[in-house]
């Protein structure tokens, strides 16, 4: 316990947690949008969707108390670099020299902000409903059709994905540098991967907010849940 309290107050230790960390968000972003496009196939094949996690109850809380753990430890430990960074230089350098950077690097601690508050949003919004103007349970396609339907929310929805682009493509290639993959590069627009991740992603999740305001999502039927799938759904969970 000792050593794991070193490791943790140690500036190594933090970064390891937030590439560790940071590695588990970019998979789960991606099985997310996987599954945000079968927007594109239907009302059908979204509530299969919604079927299938619904039915994987354990699973799926355990992936999702999983991911807050890993979102609570990578926030608190930017956050603590923060302040050590600040701490160890409280006064501003007089001079700067010019550095090869990149705007997601200058904007990954507000980009993360953002994201912090889009993720409790899209939360209320989309899992829970609470913030939808009207959620039907098991019905995800209505739910993104209807609640995207609303320009500014669309428009909020966009912006956190851009931000999402800026942060994998700097954290991508942070978490390889950190964990000893990659070197410090002195060329950061050559860093491949992370680009494509990055723009892969983000792309991705923009698709669907564009896709939403332009009418491509035909208008259906609410789908309710069958007494059928209720039973099977309490049966999985027990």
């Amino acid at each position: 316990m000792y050593a794991l309290s070193r490791f943790w107050q140690s500036t190594i230790g933090k970064k390891i947690v937030m590439a560790v960390t940071g590695i588990i968000g970019i998979l789960f972003v991606i099985g997310h949008m996987s599954g945000n496009f079968l927007m594109f196939k239907g009302q059908g094949a979204m509530h299969d969707y919604a079927l299938l996690l619904r039915t994987s109850m354990p699973l799926l809380w355990a992936i999702r108390l999983g991911l807050l753990a890993a979102v609570v430890l990578h926030a608190v430990a930017a956050y603590q670099l923060t302040m050590m960074s600040k701490a160890a230089r409280p006064q501003d350098y007089a001079v700067r020299s010019p550095q090869v950077t990149t705007l997601a690097a200058k904007t990954i601690r507000w980009g993360g902000v953002l994201l912090l508050a889009f993720i409790v949003f899209h939360i209320l919004h989309m899992t829970v409903g609470a913030v939808h103007p009207q959620f039907t349970h098991l019905d995800p396609y209505n739910n993104v059709r209807i609640g995207l339907a609303n320009p500014a929310v669309a428009a909020f929805y966009i912006l956190a994905m851009a931000a999402l682009g800026l942060h994998l493509y700097h954290g991508g290639w942070a978490v390889v540098r950190t964990l000893g993959v990659a070197r410090p590069s002195a060329q950061p627009l050559k860093r491949t991967l992370s680009l494509i991740i990055a723009i892969v992603v983000a792309g991705g999740f923009i698709a669907i907010p564009v896709a939403t305001m332009a009418g491509l999502f035909p208008e259906a039927p609410a789908l309710q849940e069958s007494a059928a799938e209720s039973t099977t759904a309490a049966a999985e969970t027990h």
